[in-house]
């Protein structure tokens, strides 16, 4: 199968745009801070995926997962901070019930390559 159709892959884009469209009202002092640093970490989510499904061996694979993993757990940090520092409204529960969303997709990607 192809990484773009993997629900994790899609799921993990979907939360790149809303995290754009939610850092985009940061304030403009937080553009290399903060606002670079939460867009990279949600990059970094479907990048990983995607790098992961392109290696030769399962072990390799669940590594770049293990990276995905890693970078959704930072941005749910950062969001949690954007939140503290008033810089997110209503929006944090939502996001953050996205970010959770993809991580047990995530999990579900790594255990099934385990298996393998």
């Amino acid at each position: 199968m192809d990484y773009k159709e993997l629900d994790v892959w899609v799921q993990a884009r979907e939360l790149v745009k809303k995290i754009y469209l939610l850092s985009k009202d940061f304030p403009d002092d937080e553009r290399y801070g903060l606002t670079s640093q939460i867009r990279r970490c949600a990059v970094s989510v479907s990048s990983n995926i995607a790098e992961g499904c392109g290696r030769q061996t399962a072990k390799d694979t669940i590594n770049f997962l293990h990276i995905a993993r890693g970078s959704l757990f930072e941005l749910e940090t950062q969001t949690i901070l954007a939140s503290d520092l008033e810089y997110l409204s209503h929006d944090e529960s939502e996001i953050l019930g996205e970010i959770e969303r993809v991580k047990k997709l995530l999990n579900g990607f790594i255990n099934y390559h385990r298996k393998l």
